[in-house]
């Protein structure tokens, strides 16, 4: 019995690298929730918006970083998941090109869960330049559309995308 204990010992010990070894990023990517109407410019959230801001922080129990552009509905979509991470939203600008945020979040982020929360003109090209694949963009009508990049440690980037 105790040679079955420390051979199961041994191969979990042995295991534990080899995991560490194919973990990578993740990054999940989505617009901000539905806006308000009280500002032309630069609106707050909609109650609807609000919601899903706290169903994102629900889903999203374990991040490592928080990205928003400056605008209020972003920063209050990313809010709920950097509280209940205790982060800090880093602000990023809109006007970045796509590709050189992408190459920005690799570099910072190797093995980091990210949440980037961006707009329908950005998110996907976002989300692009980290698989090196194409991402359908989103309509400017859809707030639900969650948009994952896995890459592990090999550089493979995996797209799962989902509805929330």
């Amino acid at each position: 019995t105790l040679l079955l204990i420390a051979a199961v010992a041994i191969a979990g010990c042995a295991s534990g690298p080899r995991a560490a070894q194919t973990a990578g990023a993740v990054f999940v990517l989505v617009r901000h929730a539905e806006k308000a109407s009280d500002d032309p410019k630069d609106p707050s959230l909609s109650e609807a918006g609000q919601a899903r801001a706290m169903r994102l922080a629900a889903m999203l129990r374990h991040v490592d970083a928080v990205y928003a552009t400056r605008y209020r509905r972003t920063q209050l979509t990313a809010a709920p998941v950097a509280t209940a991470n205790e982060l800090t939203i880093n602000t990023y600008d809109a006007a970045i090109p796509a590709e050189a945020f992408a190459q920005q979040l690799s570099a910072s982020h190797p093995s980091d869960t990210v949440l980037v929360v961006g707009h329908s003109n950005t998110v996907a090209q976002i989300a692009s330049s980290l698989c090196d694949c194409i991402v359908e963009p989103l309509r400017d009508d859809e707030y639900d559309r969650m948009i994952t990049v896995r890459i592990d440690r090999d550089g493979k980037a995996l797209v799962e995308q989902a509805r929330y």
